[in-house]
């Protein structure tokens, strides 16, 4: 199968990462998850004590972040690293989750975390999902997806997933984080969350996961054979 990159952006609790993870699985290529790299910046920076809005701690801190992705050789999953130490569990709390959108703003922090996502992404065959991927991180990608959904579908979606993990949390507390965040993130100056031209919007309030996956894969698949024919055609 040929390689192309599929960037998929949109709103927090659209079950862009477990969407994104099970396309890749599917086409066979890598899944880059971006928000896992802000999210294990964020926790950097709370654990060292570092204020994203003072100069001097954002370049202490990048300059000692080092964030890495490993599969875990029991479970198959791709598992957060930060610094060496498996931080997975960690990056999913709340606390993290009420804070990720303030070092999303800081463009240090993005010029950083973009340059790194964009070498991973470099051979092609990924899949990676966020809020500026189709936008700034990969603008040339063969596949843009923009998923969205009702707040009150993501607030719940995102209180099951909290409770997986075993941390309840209240559904108008979780209302409240996704509101704010669709405000921070959709009018920040640096790299906003926005829904670039060329990307095919797809509403997953209605839709069950199995769905929103078969429809991206379908997708994919087009774009591949459409190359593949055009490529031919051109020989």
């Amino acid at each position: 199968m040929g390689k192309i990159v599929i960037a998929i952006d949109g709103y927090s609790g659209c079950g862009k990462s477990s969407t994104a993870k099970a396309v890749a699985k599917d086409l066979g290529f890598t899944y880059i998850d971006s928000g896992a790299m802000y999210r294990a910046a964020t926790l950097h920076f709370l654990n060292s004590y570092l204020s994203p809005s003072n100069p001097q701690d954002v370049k202490k801190g990048l300059e000692s972040m080092k964030i890495t992705f490993l599969i875990n050789p029991e479970t198959g999953r791709q598992e957060t690293y930060l610094n060496g130490l498996n931080v997975e569990d960690e990056i999913r709390t709340m606390a993290v989750s009420e804070k990720v959108s303030e070092i999303a703003t800081v463009k240090e922090i993005r010029k950083e975390l973009v340059a790194q996502q964009q070498r991973l992404g470099r051979s092609k065959g990924v899949v990676m999902d966020g809020r500026d991927i189709g936008s700034v991180v990969f603008p040339d990608a063969e596949l843009k997806i923009f998923m969205t959904a009702n707040l009150d579908t993501r607030s719940f979606r995102r209180q099951q997933e909290l409770l997986e993990k075993g941390e309840l949390v209240d559904l108008e507390m979780i209302k409240r984080n996704l509101a704010e965040r669709d405000r921070i993130d959709s009018s920040r100056a640096e790299s906003p969350l926005v829904k670039v031209a060329d990307a095919v919007e797809i509403d997953t309030s209605n839709l069950t996961f199995e769905e929103q996956v078969a429809q991206i894969v379908h997708m994919a698949k087009e774009v591949i054979d459409n190359a593949k024919d055009h490529a031919s055609n051109h020989r």
